[in-house]
Formats: C-alpha cells, sequence, structure tokens
C-alpha cells in the first residue's frame, strides 16, 4: 500500500509541495531581487528604441560571464528562418562583448549583478511588448528552424489552439558529441515531478502567467524556476509539444545553475 507521503505527492503532485516549501522557507529572498527588478525596468525602458515593442517575436536571452556563449547564442537567434524579431540580451551586472550589429538586437546591463535567473528573464520580458515571448540561454543554440517550428503549431488553425509550445532538445555534450534527444509528449500530472520542462524549446503567446518566481535559488533547490514557471503557466494555458528537435542543448558541467551527474 502506498505511504503517506506518496499519496499526497500522487494527488498534489511534487512540485506543488516542493514549491510550497520554498515559498514559506526562502519567500522572504524574493523581495529585494523584486526592487530591483522594478528599479531595473524603470531605469531601462527610457533608453530603448521604439522598435522593441514591434517585432512578431521578442527573444530573451540572459547572460552572465559567458561572452562567446551569448555571441553563439545570439548568432543562432539571428540565423532564423522567422526574421520578424527583437532580441533582448539581458547582461546580469558582468558586462557584454561586442555583440552582432543588428537592428533587430538589444542589449542591457542590470546595474548590479541579482544572481537570479529569473530576475533577468522578468527583466528582458518587461521591456518588450511582443505577440509571442521565446527564451533562450547564453550556453544553448537553436536550429534555424525554432521559431518557425513552433510558431506554426501556435498559428495552425487546423488543430486545438495552444497558447505555448516547446519543442524537442538535443542535449550535447561540451566536446560536441550528441548525448540524446529529449521528447516527452506533455502531461500535467507527469510534469509535477519530472523535469522535462526547458524553457529553451518553450515558445508562447505573451501573457502576464510568464513571469519567473524571484526567490533565490541556489543549486540545492528544486524545482529550478522554468520548470516551476511552465507547470505554474500550465494551470490555465494549453501547452502542446512539437516532436522536433530544434535546440542544441549543452549539458554544461559548468552551469551557474544545473549540477549535471557523470552519468
Amino acid at each position: 500500500m502506498p505511504s503517506v507521503k506518496q499519496r499526497v505527492q500522487d494527488r498534489y503532485g511534487w512540485i506543488r509541495l516542493a514549491e510550497a516549501r520554498n515559498k514559506l522557507v526562502l519567500g522572504h529572498t524574493a523581495l529585494a531581487p523584486r526592487r530591483l527588478e522594478d528599479a531595473e525596468v524603470a531605469r531601462l525602458a527610457p533608453t530603448l528604441p521604439a522598435r522593441t515593442g514591434r517585432a512578431l517575436v521578442a527573444v530573451v536571452i540572459p547572460t552572465y560571464r559567458r561572452p562567446e556563449g551569448v555571441v553563439r547564442a545570439l548568432d543562432s537567434v539571428l540565423a532564423q528562418t522567422v526574421e520578424d524579431v527583437v532580441v533582448i540580451v539581458v547582461d546580469d551586472g558582468a558586462g557584454l562583448p561586442d555583440l552582432p550589429a543588428d537592428p533587430r538586437v538589444v542589449a542591457v546591463s542590470l546595474s548590479r549583478n541579482s544572481g537570479i535567473a529569473g530576475v533577468v528573464r522578468n527583466v528582458g520580458l518587461r521591456l518588450t511588448d511582443s505577440e509571442y515571448v521565446a527564451f533562450l540561454d547564453d550556453d544553448n543554440t537553436w536550429r534555424p528552424d525554432h521559431l518557425e517550428t513552433a510558431l506554426r503549431r501556435l498559428r495552425d488553425p487546423d488543430q486545438p489552439r495552444v497558447d505555448a509550445v516547446y519543442t524537442a532538445l538535443r542535449r550535447v555534450l561540451p566536446d560536441g558529441r550528441e548525448r540524446d534527444i529529449l521528447s516527452v509528449p506533455f502531461d500535467r500530472r507527469r510534469a509535477a515531478g519530472q523535469a522535462f520542462l526547458d524553457i529553451n524549446a518553450f515558445v508562447a503567446r505573451r501573457s502576464p502567467a510568464i513571469r519567473f518566481s524571484r526567490i533565490r535559488r541556489g543549486r540545492e533547490v528544486v524545482p529550478v524556476e522554468d520548470w516551476e514557471m511552465i507547470f505554474r503557466y500550465s494551470r490555465r494555458h494549453a501547452i502542446a509539444h512539437v516532436p522536433v528537435p530544434t535546440v542544441d542543448y549543452l549539458i554544461n558541467p559548468e552551469s551557474y545553475w544545473t549540477v549535471w551527474r557523470p552519468d
């Protein structure tokens, strides 16, 4: 017979229990980051060109001390077959390298390091006003058809309407070898306990519900903020999986946020 703990997890979902604990124990750590986020948006918004809100898709690239990685990530966005994009690169206070001279690129730097990926992404979201939003971390890249593949499903009149999609991830090792393809159909019950939702593959219609947690999450804190956000978003929004690998996801042993075991 299942234990009481197992019955509670089955009914309510592990992620709900874990996040409830995070809010209780760590909720106070979100207060200062929220103030920083608000102040940075107020400071940066007047400096941005008017075109920032005019694109079909706004792509948010958070970055911190990865000059070569952020350029590779940005190049993969600029190479998309969907060209009506604005790319906002948000530096978490470390400084930016020289970026491609493309009118679709907007680069901003926070006045100080927040150390919270959710805050950095939220700033990028709040500084744009597009129809769709997408996200790419500075150690990953997209295949040229990533946005086209996602938008095709999002705008398909012959299929049930969805608010967001996520594609498959081609997970690669630091030496460039492919480890595997992560392609899991969306199931909210399964998502409550398994981390198969990744923000790099996520493209959505813009919504106030797309906001990342500001809780300060060390490596030991789970769920991570993108898994938590997508799961929370799915409560009232329809999500579909497109089983096409369009993201090259680096299994990065130097990741600031994720610990990868040798196996």
